[in-house]
């Protein structure tokens, strides 16, 4: 049988959700906010401290960020197969962000076809086009062209529609649509002028669709809306952000507490 440790970890928690999860837990608590070093051994997984020398088991770990060295971290955490939120198979699916999105388009309704260039590679292109590449978000790592453009990394390539960018974003089963904004073509949730909108009921329900078959608990899907009214898959966030509006934030921070409970 195994020994009842009463030990979570937190992982990537910034100070004020880790005080607000700490007076809502009892036990122990390791906290990282970098990636820590693991072992998995007889089903158990076992967690550097956070201070001094030695490793302690640990019940269950609360994951949120994106570090460039996390993949390794999350394959340990899915081999465990322990209590981990977010579910650590499902972020290890959706880590890479360009596998990802292939799974992610052969289940939406509002898939549009992408192209695909080799590091070093070069494409001529007539239409206004967009490259992506890399595994963040936020509108880094992506270039707009029109005509001959050789890439330096693997990259997916699609049109430029123009319209409007929108995030759907769920914690469980709660939900809101956020409207993207910036200073130009390239849209994110941290510009002052980003906020609530109401939701479409159709991204609403690609959206559910995608999360459920992926099985994640927390997803963030970036669509465009065109102004002929098309719609667009754009991305998807596995860890999306979550301290941007105070109502997300108190969402996922009581999502959390009941789930360690």
């Amino acid at each position: 049988m195994k020994e009842l440790f009463n030990r979570i970890a937190l992982v990537g928690i910034e100070q004020e959700e880790y005080d607000v999860i700490k007076a809502n837990f009892s036990g122990h608590i390791i906290w990282h906010q970098s990636i820590p070093k693991i072992v998995v051994k007889d089903e158990v997984l076992y967690m550097e401290k956070a201070n001094g020398v030695g490793m302690l088991p640990v019940d269950k770990v609360v994951y949120y960020g994106i570090y460039d060295n996390d993949f390794d971290f999350i394959t340990g955490l899915a081999i465990w197969r322990g209590d981990c939120y977010p579910n650590a198979a499902a972020m290890l699916d959706c880590r890479f962000k360009i596998p990802c999105l292939v799974k992610a388009l052969s289940l939406s309704r509002f898939s549009a076809p992408r192209g695909f260039i080799s590091a070093g590679a070069s494409v001529n292109i007539t239409n206004d086009t967009v490259a992506k590449w890399g595994n963040w978000h936020c509108g880094e790592n992506k270039h707009r062209f029109t005509g001959e453009w050789e890439s330096q990394f693997t990259a997916t390539i699609e049109p430029y529609y123009e319209g409007e960018a929108v995030r759907i974003m769920m914690i469980g089963d709660v939900y809101w649509q956020i409207k993207l904004e910036g200073d130009d073509w390239l849209k994110s949730i941290h510009p002052d002028n980003a906020g609530f909108m109401p939701v479409d009921e159709d991204l609403l329900a690609d959206t559910i669709h995608i999360k459920k078959t992926l099985q994640m608990d927390m997803i963030g899907n970036d669509y465009i809306v065109a102004k002929d009214g098309s719609k667009y898959l754009l991305e998807v966030n596995h860890i999306p952000n979550i301290t941007r509006f105070d109502e997300v934030r108190e969402t996922y921070l009581s999502t959390v507490i009941e789930w360690i409970k």
